[in-house]
C-alpha cells in the first residue's frame, strides 16, 4: 500500500468517536479526539484481538479482553499485559474525506 486511501467523509465522525475501516486487509481504528485525527491498527499486541471496542478513556483505548491500554496518538502501549506498541496510520484530510496510508 503506498498511497493514501480514502475512507470516509470526515464529517461523518464526531469528536470523541471512533470508526474501524478496512485499509489494504488491515483493520484499522481512526479515532478524533479534540478535533485531531489518530488511526491505529485494531489489534491487541498482548493476545491479537481487536482493542476498538474498548473504553475510551482521554487518549487512550483500554483493550477488552484483558485491559492493556494503548495511546491512540502514538500506538504506545501503556498497560501491560501488552508490551508491544500497536502500528500507526498516518491520517490526514482532503477536500473533506479522510484519507489513511501505509502504516508508519
Amino acid at each position: 500500500m503506498s498511497d493514501w486511501i480514502d475512507v470516509m467523509p470526515e464529517s461523518a465522525l464526531a469528536d470523541g468517536e471512533h470508526v474501524v475501516v478496512d485499509v489494504e486487509g488491515y483493520d484499522v481504528a481512526i479515532f478524533k479526539l479534540e478535533g485531531q485525527l489518530y488511526a491505529i491498527e485494531d489489534v491487541c499486541t498482548h493476545d491479537g484481538a481487536e482493542i476498538a471496542s474498548g473504553e475510551l478513556e482521554g487518549d487512550e483505548i483500554v483493550c477488552p479482553r484483558h485491559g492493556a491500554r494503548f495511546c491512540v496518538k502514538t500506538g504506545e502501549v501503556k498497560c501491560a499485559p501488552a508490551y508491544e506498541d500497536v502500528a500507526t496510520f498516518p491520517v490526514r484530510v482532503v477536500d473533506g474525506r479522510i484519507q489513511v496510508s501505509e502504516k508508519a
